[in-house]
């Protein structure tokens, strides 16, 4: 595969897909999983979240996964934290990002990590004078995605202004990326369109990246939407495993092989082989217990005579 990239892809199946379904994976399981779509050529996967395990005991042994996928040549091993003791053990685990989530809605907030958006805010603070303190920890890259930036199933509609404030006070507090997230799949183009135009402009020299879930069938035009207007970054889930066990009704993240394809029909380099996502999803599909799994590309396959960006000459 070509090594430079257009669009830079995180896996987020090993943690929102994961932390969504009753199947409880095995860590060596979880590994090969991780190693197969590292040799596919994804070049970022959030393996885990460093929660309390009677929470979510599906990552329980996070960890343990990223000690494992650290050994992995060329990958950015990702975790969730949800607070400053999750983010003080992903630093201590080796985790080369931790990505903190800041809901956009007050219900949201108060349902996922029960805290109004000004102490989740506060606890990004927090977790940025941690780093400041430890210096053996300066290399580690610390990102905020912005959850509810389109809409909430709990409290409706989101005011656009409260995702720009938002991202605002996460520049101010100095993250090093930002993502705005479509958590239960509301948004629409035109909708992403203006507010990824907003936070990219008050972002600045900060990437901006995006998660979407594609609750109602939105995920991929809403992915050419945010292109568009300069997003770059992009999560996505094998198999379109996800949604988030506190927002109701959230259902899976957009098909990482489908958003791969879609990219690198476009012309866009992702680095991916595609053939190597669908071993991945094989592999992971063996140790799911009846979840549903999805996608379009593994039912159709490449249309013919499909060359993909990134092996063009």
């Amino acid at each position: 595969m070509n090594d430079e990239r257009d669009v830079w892809v995180r896996e987020v199946g090993t943690r929102d897909g994961l932390q969504s379904i009753a199947t409880v994976f095995p860590t060596a399981a979880k590994l090969d999983w991780i190693r197969l779509e590292a040799a596919a050529g994804v070049p970022e996967i959030e393996v885990g979240s460093f929660v309390p395990p009677k929470l979510l005991p599906q990552m329980a042994d996070s960890a343990e996964v990223v000690r494992g996928a650290k050994a992995i040549a060329g990958l950015r091993v990702a975790a969730l934290v949800p607070n400053l003791r999750g983010a003080e053990n992903a630093f201590a685990a080796g985790a080369d990002q931790l990505n903190y989530v800041v809901s956009v809605s007050e219900a949201h907030s108060q349902a996922n990590v029960r805290k109004s958006v000004a102490q989740a805010l506060d606890e990004f603070a927090a977790i940025m004078e941690y780093r400041r303190n430890h210096p053996e920890y300066a290399h580690v890259r610390v990102a905020s995605g912005l959850a509810t930036a389109f809409g909430c199933t709990i409290a409706g509609p989101v005011d656009p202004a409260d995702v720009v404030r938002a991202a605002e006070r996460l520049v101010e507090l100095g993250a090093d990326e930002l993502a705005v997230a479509d958590t239960v799949g509301y948004g629409n183009p035109a909708q992403c369109r203006r507010i990824f135009a907003a936070v990219l402009d008050v972002a600045g020299d900060i990437p901006v990246g995006a998660h979407f879930h594609d609750t109602r069938g939105l995920g991929l035009a809403n992915v050419d939407a945010a292109l568009e207007v300069g997003v770059r970054r992009f999560d996505a889930s094998l198999a379109g495993l996800g949604g988030c066990p506190y927002a109701p009704g959230a259902s899976g993240n957009i098909v990482t092989e489908d958003l791969v394809f879609m990219l690198e029909a476009m012309g866009l380099r992702t680095g991916i082989d595609l053939d190597g996502l669908l071993a991945a999803r094989e592999l992971m599909a063996r140790h799911l217990d009846g979840e549903p799994t999805h996608g379009a590309f593994v039912t159709a396959g490449a249309p013919k005579g499909f060359v993909a960006a990134s092996r063009a000459a």
